[in-house]
């Protein structure tokens, strides 16, 4: 079996992380545990089983598979074609881009502008040019995801988050409380819509060819190994 060594599989492991971690995963888990209160545990179960668990088998399939396209072609042309199509307009134009723009501007840049900007369309519309251009050129050159996102963004992205959970640790809002509305009576069950709220069981569907085309070019050649890399 194709080898990696532990820097690159980091390196690997880093980028998927960047990759996936995006407005949903900022607006659930925050919301899961504040709602679920003494359930957190039950619902964060059901979180990480379609959140994590979902895109981790996603990502094998359609890397083993050689793409979504081919992949859904098992089952019809024509059901590919229209699968595939749904698919890149849920994760884009119509839920996941303006989620990821709005969400990032409303935590990053809209609490520092005065009120006469904030009043405005312009800074919202200016900044995502800004934010998507960015993306286009980050996604032109998948090749290069890996020193990208694994070596330089992941790593900043994971200082942030790390702040947030100790300032969180150490100075809580409150205490845990009863959960309220479904979190009550179907914890579970909510914690894994919650997980797939954020959409990255979709997303996977996209990203399992790019995360292969990185790896293949690291060496990793043949396809039934691209899912059994260690």
């Amino acid at each position: 079996m194709e080898k990696m060594d532990s820097r690159k599989l980091l390196f690997v492991s880093l980028m998927i992380f960047s990759m996936f971690f995006g407005a949903g995963n900022l607006i659930f888990p925050p919301q899961l545990g504040q709602l679920s209160g003494t359930n957190m545990l039950v619902s964060m179960g059901g979180f990480l089983i379609s959140a994590v668990g979902l895109p981790i088998i996603a990502i094998a399939v359609v890397a083993k598979a050689g793409g979504l396209h081919i992949l859904a072609s098992r089952v019809h042309p024509r059901f590919a074609l229209g699968f595939t199509v749904l698919i890149y307009l849920s994760i884009g134009p119509l839920l996941g881009i303006p989620r990821a723009a709005s969400l990032a501007f409303e935590m990053g840049i809209s609490p520092f502008l005065s009120n006469t900007l904030s009043e405005s369309n312009l800074p919202l519309f200016i900044y995502t040019l800004v934010y998507f251009g960015i993306a286009y050129w980050l996604c032109m050159t998948p090749s290069k995801l890996v020193d990208r996102f694994g070596k330089a963004l992941t790593p900043a992205l994971l200082v942030l988050i790390a702040s947030v959970f100790l300032f969180s640790l150490f100075k809580p809002i409150g205490e845990f409380a009863a959960p309220i509305g479904d979190y009550a009576q179907f914890p579970f069950l909510k914690g894994f819509l919650d997980g797939y709220m954020t959409m990255d069981a979709i997303a996977a569907l996209n990203f399992g060819i790019v995360i292969s085309i990185a790896l293949k070019g690291m060496g990793v050649t043949e396809e039934k190994n691209l899912c059994q890399i260690r």
